[in-house]
């Protein structure tokens, strides 16, 4: 009878035991996850501070560079420079990855043979502090010397050294990689990394012309509107879709190509009363196009717009879209010195659409030696193509006059960004919208 009791209380005992056990289990379980989310949450609220101190860095220093941006456009008066001897930046938008590599590769290699030749054509004691790898003069002609300058060989393998076809870009109308103006400028504003790229607006697409009314032009305009998105690999649904959006965005605001002053009635309060009087106003001709500029501007830049089509890249392996050659901000002429085959062929349908792929091939081939000064010398350069020209000449210029600011900043994890269309008129800028990011 003793023996069971005192089995009854050993097992008793370790029941006991298990329960404070398991319950011990429970509160450490409860304190661990307690302590987890207490730590997640303190993590979080940091995480969010940080990036509100990150992003309001990232926003003051985008917002600084472009309002010095907007400041220094005034001075900035892009030259177009000759290009002879070079790959010309025409026809990449068309070439796949594989043709790109094989022609900066190519362009690569002549570079290094040109820069060989520079070497080997320093003979003289004058030249050897060029290398900073010469003993001394007298062993330029002691052919044991690897140091010889008149070994060709050397030379080449310096300037394989120095060439390399990764870094190499194919020079724009300006010199800078199409569509930029200038090299884009990289500076810090305190702790945000900035990048400010102004790029030439005149130099593409304007799809404003896909919204002309004139029935003089409308027909050459859709023609050119089809060109240009087929040489972009739109199928025929994706460029009916695109119509069919443009539509919808000129019934809301046609876009007229020529302007002149207008009268208009305005209300005008009182002082004495709460009644209001009229009065007739002239609008000039130069405030009724930045007025249409800023509107059409607003809806391209609206959900009317697929966007994501328009974005979406049609050469596997290249950041090419149709979105990077198409000026979304109202503007309404073509550079014909800085815009690219396809968007000259789409502005000279206004003229030929037969003749278009000529002209634009003359173009091409000849503003590479001497970019085109006026028109006229265009139409003197092609006399058998004026007429054509003569039809096309409100739609085409020589000097853009319309730009594109985009400013990056970064800071920390944030990132803000801004762009802003400009235009320059009697030297001045004036600012058509501002998007911020």
């Amino acid at each position: 009878m003793s023996y069971c009791l005192e089995q009854s209380g050993i097992l008793a005992g370790k029941k006991h035991s298990g329960i404070v056990l398991l319950v011990t289990l429970v509160l450490l379980v409860v304190l661990a996850t307690l302590g987890y989310t207490l730590t997640s949450r303190v993590a979080a609220q940091r995480h969010r501070g940080q990036y509100i101190i990150d992003y309001s860095q990232a926003r003051y220093g985008c917002d600084s560079a472009l309002k010095y941006a907007l400041a220094t456009l005034e001075d900035i008066s892009p030259q177009l420079i000759s290009r002879p001897n070079e790959p010309d930046f025409s026809d990449l938008f068309a070439l796949t990855q594989a043709e790109y590599q094989k022609l900066l590769d190519q362009w690569s290699a002549e570079k290094a043979l040109d820069t060989a030749d520079n070497f080997a054509g320093l003979g003289t004691s004058d030249d050897t502090s060029k290398l900073g790898n010469l003993k001394d003069a007298n062993d330029v002609n002691d052919v044991n010397d690897v140091n010889d300058v008149n070994d060709v060989g050397l030379a080449k393998m310096m300037a394989a050294g120095l060439i390399d076809a990764n870094s190499v870009t194919i020079p724009g109308p300006y010199g800078p990689e199409w569509p930029y103006v200038t090299q884009p400028a990289e500076f810090e504003i305190g702790s945000a990394k900035v990048r400010i790229e102004i790029e030439d607006e005149n130099a593409k697409y304007p799809m404003g012309w896909a919204l002309v009314t004139d029935n003089q032009v409308q027909r050459q305009a859709q023609a050119g509107f089809e060109i240009f998105c087929e040489w972009m690999g739109f199928d025929r649904g994706g460029i009916d879709s695109l119509k069919v959006q443009l539509k919808q965005i000129g019934e809301m605001k046609p876009f007229k190509l020529e302007f002149e002053p207008a009268k208009t009635t305005v209300s005008i309060p009182t002082r004495t009363s709460r009644t209001t009087r009229t009065a007739s106003k002239t609008v000039s001709a130069a405030d009724q196009t930045a007025r249409q500029n800023t509107d059409i501007a607003r809806l391209l830049h609206s959900s009317l717009i697929d966007r994501e089509m328009l974005a979406r890249p049609y050469i596997e392996g290249r950041e090419e879209s149709a979105l990077k050659y198409i000026g979304m901000w109202a503007s309404r002429t073509v550079n014909i010195n800085t815009a690219p085959r396809h968007v000259l062929e789409a502005a000279f349908a206004f003229g030929s659409a037969s003749d278009a792929p000529a002209i634009a091939g003359e173009i091409i081939r000849r503003r590479r030696v001497e970019p085109f000064r006026d028109i006229a010398g265009l139409t003197q350069s092609l006399p058998r193509y004026s007429d054509a020209i003569r039809r096309c000449e409100k739609f085409i210029t020589t000097t853009s006059d319309f730009f594109t600011i985009r400013v990056t900043a970064v800071s920390g994890v944030a990132k803000a960004s801004a762009v802003a269309a400009v235009t320059k008129e009697q030297g001045k800028p004036r600012v058509v919208a501002v998007i911020s990011g």
